[in-house]
């Protein structure tokens, strides 16, 4: 679990909405598929996209299962409070707090406001060993980590001091032994950070987020716990050192620690801020002249303080939150004393380094988001970079997507939109809820233009933008007011409009505001298949006359047929008498003496002439036996 970043996001809750890249001072987000995930190379675990993101993708590292087992394993072990606890839990009094840490097994509530102390005491004293120089603090955890990455060469300016929760452990094992478990509690996720890399004196750090989620989970309310005055923080009451987590609260013990008179006591709060102090000012000549003294920089991440921190998520307002820090505060006469405990804080330049982009790169990558000439270069920031350029690095980097480029991805939906109303075969129109149209392609104004009049207007008005429907389509006024009322889907097909017939087609786009209509001129077609139609009956009427007449002439030819067969019939029929099966005929009614007239002796004692040809006999010879 200690591998896992501080800060990180759950994708599924993740909804592309880039407020994280907008707001992220030092861009530590990379788009992927729609989707941010941190970048811990370059976060600084300043948790200010915990805060705003709408969706709640972003989170803060749950530490509360190791805390458990760290209460399992080691004991005792000891709280460290931050003293932001008194204005982010205005309603908790102090055993009220206490009595409820222990409950949950912890050994001793410590405040940090001690370790506070101990620091602002080593800082006056180094102070008061310098004739000049500038010193930026080392309380906050994200500004450390964001000079050490983003500003290396100002790694010397800061401290050489450690936090106040890294001091404040120091003491606590110094007190009660070097074997004691501590748990850091208070509003920083970075100090998530510190507490990985500094095992050796903090175990854990915990927010106070986290600290309401495992009351939750315990059903404990310390408001509802009875105030008991043997109940009190170890080894004692801190004093000044409570202020810390104000701006402006870090100079104020220093000061009264006994720093010296000619030393500047400065404050900074917000990335921001801290940025444009360290680009501008901290070279400037007038940080380091010799009529002055020594000049500390209170630096802070958030504005206004720890107060405002990612895990404090108060419920009451930051006047609210730093009156009850104020009210916590037991100031001393004097502070003035060596510090008891110091944590030697060597610091190196972070390992991140921003690569440089040649020119034809990011020419490039400008030209994949239609940045072609500077005019183009809107700097708008709705891609959450502060300049097209900058966005355009990010592409290189793969940091960034181009549909994050808002310009670019309307322009793109433009030109589809435009490209399809162009190319559209048919009319398209769409209106808005007072029947006036936003828009029409070219189709739309041939189809219903008079002449060329409509077509005219539609170029001197491109779309027919701002004209009323029903002064186009009077009949289907109807037809869009449905559609506007009801937000479903109205067509009528061969509608009549005018003098043609049209299949329409009306949809919703915004319901109740905007809605569009597709529309064909079906007149032709409607008249084609009329003609069609027409044809086609003359054809089938054309063929149904002429198989009347076929099976009229078939049934004529039949009749013949059957009387010939007939009369054939008659002439030839079969006489049971007869041996050889020869049929006795009635020829000119004589029978011969054999049954067989004289013509028909004749016949067959000569052969046939099957074409009654003369002569035809005369070629065939005579059969055997005849003459």
């Amino acid at each position: 679990m200690n591998q896992q970043y501080p800060i990180y996001t759950v994708p599924a809750e993740c909804h592309d909405c880039y407020k994280c890249v907008r707001h992220c001072p030092v861009k530590a987000i990379r788009i992927e598929n729609g989707h941010a995930s941190v970048l811990p190379n370059r976060c600084v675990a300043c948790g200010h996209c915990v805060k705003i993101c709408p969706s709640h993708a972003k989170r803060i590292r749950d530490d509360l299962p190791r805390v458990r087992v760290l209460l399992q394993q080691k004991n005792p072990v000891y709280v460290s409070i931050a003293p932001s606890w008194a204005g982010v839990f205005p309603s908790w009094k102090k055993s009220q707090l206490i009595g409820t840490l222990r409950r949950l097994g912890f050994a001793g509530v410590s405040e940090t406001a001690l370790g506070a102390q101990e620091v602002s005491a080593a800082v006056a004293e180094d102070l008061a060993k310098l004739s000049h120089s500038v010193f930026l603090s080392s309380a906050c955890p994200v500004v450390v980590d964001y000079v050490r990455t983003y500003f290396p060469q100002y790694v010397g300016l800061i401290a050489p001091i450690g936090s106040p929760a890294m001091t404040h452990a120091k003491l606590l094992k110094k007190t009660f032994g070097e074997e004691i478990g501590i748990v850091f509690i208070g509003p920083c996720a970075a100090k998530k950070n510190e507490a990985d890399r500094h095992p050796e004196l903090i175990d854990a750090a915990l927010t106070f987020d986290e600290l309401r989620k495992w009351l939750r989970e315990e059903e404990l309310d310390p408001a509802e716990l009875a105030e008991n005055e043997e109940e009190h923080f170890v080894p004692y009451d801190a004093n000044e050192g409570a202020i810390y987590p104000l701006e402006g609260g870090m100079p104020e013990t220093i000061r009264r620690c006994g720093c010296p008179e000619n030393a500047q006591l400065l404050s900074i709060s917000g990335i921001p801020q801290l940025e444009e102090a360290l680009e501008k000012q901290m070279e400037s000549k007038d940080l380091y002249r010799h009529d002055t003294g020594p000049v500390f920089v209170e630096c802070l991440a958030c504005p206004g303080g720890c107060i405002n921190g990612p895990g404090a998520s108060s419920r009451v307002s930051g006047l609210v939150a730093a009156s009850g820090v104020l009210a916590n505060v037991n100031y001393r006469e004097t502070a003035k004393r060596p510090p008891q405990v110091r944590v030697p804080y060597k610091l190196s330049p972070g390992e991140f380094r921003a690569e440089s982009v040649s020119a034809d790169a990011m020419r490039r990558a400008l030209e994949r988001v239609g940045k072609t000439t500077p005019d183009d270069e809107l700097n708008c920031g709705g891609c959450g970079y502060d300049s097209c350029r900058d966005f355009a690095a990010a592409l290189i980097r793969g940091d960034a997507e181009p549909s994050m480029c808002v310009s670019w991805m309307r322009q793109m939906a433009l030109r589809k939109a435009n490209a399809l109303l162009r190319c559209m075969p048919a009319g398209v129109v769409i209106v808005d809820s007072d029947l006036k149209i936003i828009e029409s392609n070219k189709v739309f104004a041939e189809i219903f233009g008079d002449g060329e009049e409509l077509v005219d207007l539609f170029h001197e008005f491109p779309g027919l933008e701002g004209t009323f429907i029903d002064s186009i389509l009077p009949a289907c006024k109807k037809l869009f007011l449905a559609a506007l009322r009801s937000g479903k889907d109205v067509r009528r097909e061969h509608f009549p409009v005018g003098k043609i017939l049209v299949d329409i087609a009306v949809f919703t786009i915004d319901p109740g505001k905007v809605v569009g209509a597709i529309v064909q001129d079906v007149t032709r077609t409607d008249m084609r298949r009329n003609q069609i139609a027409r044809r086609a009956q003359e054809v089938i009427s054309r063929n149904i006359s002429v198989v009347q007449e076929i099976a009229c002439r078939l049934g004529e030819h039949m009749a013949d047929t059957e009387i010939l067969l007939n009369s054939i019939a008659e002439g030839f029929r079969s006489d049971p008498d007869e041996e050889d099966g020869v049929g006795v005929g009635k020829m000119d009614g004589k029978l011969s003496d054999h049954g067989t007239s004289k013509k028909s002796a004749e016949s067959i004692e000569s052969p046939i002439n099957p074409l009654g040809l003369k002569g035809y006999e005369d070629d065939i010879p005579p059969l055997d036996g005849m003459k």
